[in-house]
């Protein structure tokens, strides 16, 4: 089947009848029963999807992450051997000297491709992420399965659709404020030495604390385009156009689920990464008596450290992973709540999910 099969339109809608009688539930053939969302069901429906739908999600997630740090690591360390003689000057002056000028510019110029190819890494991961979680969603909200290969191919296939929807995003809502931030500099430099009046700096400041509602607002109008763009196989700027349409009269709601979502990525990562700082922790135990008998640097203080440490880093990268990834989800299942609500989508993803027999029929039945 398709995989834009089921987000269409059809006349057809569950909820309150007239004329007494049982009233038949809404089917559910997935994550979400397919009627208009609570926030709840939107925040349980994510974790649903997560714990069903972890090997793909992470998978992906996991390549394209890893992916970037090798680049960025890469890139580092060819600008650290190509000017390592500039490194040794900058890093191993003595206090009372000063590293020469231009040592600290070729150490600079070094970094600066690592500095350039980790914000490219940055932007390219939050796209696909932004790709990855609405594909997830259009098959869990359908009960689909799916696997680790169909995700790749189909987040890659709507990665620059996506990526432009999030560059065009993040240009209309932050390109003011990075204006008022490249001419603050040399305002707030001036006032600084004397040359200058403060007066310029203070109205910058008011020209920012004005804009930040504006771009809140703007950034949660085009925040369903990452979701649009995958489930309709829009351009970036129609998606764009297609998430202000969806957020047209529900603003309030697609920022409180929003925000909700985030507030429980951010709870969840921390929950997460617990249990593994408590294992790092009790694994120091050893080593820190150990360390109390003065007898240098023992076997048992090296395992407990590099037990700590990979308790650590393995508990950030999880806790990462779930704070990307489980937002996007809920706000997949808000652009498909908002199209249940606004276009009666649900009988279309009945029709997808069941084909041509009654929820709960067995396939096998006439």
């Amino acid at each position: 089947m398709s995989h834009h099969s089921g987000w269409g339109q059809h006349p057809q809608q569950y909820g309150p009848q007239w004329g007494g009688g049982w009233i038949q539930p809404p089917p559910q053939p997935g994550v979400i029963p397919l009627r208009p969302l609570g926030p709840g069901e939107m925040v349980g429906g994510a974790f649903k999807a997560f714990r069903q739908y972890w090997k793909p999600l992470v998978g992906v997630m996991l390549a394209v992450q890893g992916a970037g740090f090798l680049l960025v690591v890469a890139a580092a360390v060819i600008g650290v051997a190509a000017a390592s003689g500039s490194f040794a000057e900058v890093f191993a002056v003595d206090s009372d000297a000063h590293a020469d000028s231009s040592d600290v510019a070729t150490v600079f110029l070094a970094l600066l491709p690592a500095g350039v190819i980790l914000l490219l890494v940055m932007l390219l991961g939050t796209a696909a992420v932004g790709a990855l979680c609405p594909a997830v969603v259009q098959e869990a909200v359908l009960g689909r399965t799916t696997t680790f290969r169909d995700m790749w191919r189909r987040t890659w296939s709507r990665l620059p659709s996506v990526l432009g929807a999030v560059f065009l995003t993040g240009l209309i809502a932050g390109g003011p404020a990075v204006l008022i931030y490249a001419i603050g500099i040399p305002l707030t430099i001036m006032a600084w030495d004397g040359s200058g009046t403060p007066a310029g700096v203070l109205l910058l400041v008011l020209a920012a604390l004005s804009w930040m509602p504006v771009a809140a607002w703007l950034a949660v109008r085009f925040s369903l385009a990452p979701a649009a763009a995958v489930f309709e196989d829009l351009r970036p700027v129609a998606a764009l156009r297609r998430s202000a349409a969806l957020v047209k009269g529900g603003w309030w709601r697609v920022f409180g689920v929003t925000l909700l979502a985030y507030l429980v990525g951010m709870a969840g990562g921390y929950a997460i990464q617990m249990p593994f700082g408590l294992v790092g922790v009790l694994a120091l135990f050893p080593s820190m008596l150990d360390s109390g008998a003065g007898d240098g640097v023992s076997a048992t203080m090296v395992i407990g450290l590099i037990v700590y440490l990979a308790c650590l880093l393995l508990g950030t990268v999880v806790s990462a992973l779930f704070q990307l990834g489980y937002p996007q989800l809920v706000v997949s299942l808000l652009y498909v709540d908002q199209r249940m609500r606004n276009e009666n989508l649900a009988p279309a993803l009945v029709t997808a999910a069941y084909g041509g027999r009654t929820p709960g029929q067995d396939p096998a039945s006439p």
